[in-house]
């Protein structure tokens, strides 16, 4: 096959605010598992930026949730009988309805991998977790650094011993397409409007003229054929 289509993860493929409040609540029922986990989240950015700066050396996002999970926990006033196990609920992420479908059929035009921040070992765990049948691994790992540096999409597509021209990014978030062009690959935009809860305000409509817009994968995969 001479085309792949990469995908951003979190958000775009998993519901990761419910699913992580789901874990959340099951480890901690006496605090509000919505707000924690939002929380959890919001540290995801800063804690990244700190390595793509280079004011801290690469560690993949397993440590960067171990750590942030602190963080988050300190700031409600609880503790975490067992954080390492808390951390896996990452690994634990409910696919959006459409996505196992989708996928299999955006499969049938190109190569399909995860270009996400999230390590190798959180990926392989998730796909399994999701039923996610991706071909391959491809991300922040390789390029040790993260998105949206322009590495880590030049790095996915070489992994994939393609052109940038010949790879499509996919994703909910509007930054991450841009970066994505920025580096010379095509753009895909779905938009997941319950990502961040009901009052979401951000990527609910596409902001640049993206090479294709779908309102969910499967939608996708036909505007590809």
């Amino acid at each position: 096959m001479d085309r792949a289509f990469i995908f951003d993860v979190f958000g775009t493929c998993v519901d990761w605010r419910a699913s992580v409040a789901r874990e959340v609540a099951r480890v901690l029922p006496d605090v509000d598992a919505i707000a924690f986990a939002t929380a959890w989240r919001a540290e995801y950015q800063p804690s990244m930026a700190r390595i793509r700066s280079g004011a801290r050396g690469y560690v993949p996002l397993d440590i960067l949730h171990r750590e942030n999970l602190e963080r988050t926990a300190t700031r409600f006033g609880v503790t975490v009988p067992d954080p390492e196990e808390l951390t896996k609920a990452w690994e634990r992420l409910d696919p959006w309805p459409d996505v196992q479908k989708g996928l299999a059929a955006i499969r049938t035009h190109g190569f399909v991998a995860p270009c996400s921040n999230g390590s190798i070992a959180l990926m392989t765990r998730l796909a399994r977790f999701g039923g996610l049948e991706w071909d391959c691994i491809v991300g922040a790992e390789l390029a040790e650094d993260y998105k949206p540096a322009k590495a880590v999409y030049l790095t996915s597509a070489a992994a994939l011993g393609l052109a940038p021209d010949q790879v499509c990014m996919v994703a909910a978030h509007n930054y991450d397409l841009s970066a994505a062009r920025a580096a010379g690959l095509q753009t895909a935009f779905v938009p997941r409007p319950s990502e961040h809860g009901p009052g979401q305000t951000e990527d609910l409509e596409p902001t640049e003229d993206w090479d294709f817009v779908a309102p969910d994968f499967v939608e996708l995969a036909r505007a590809m054929a």
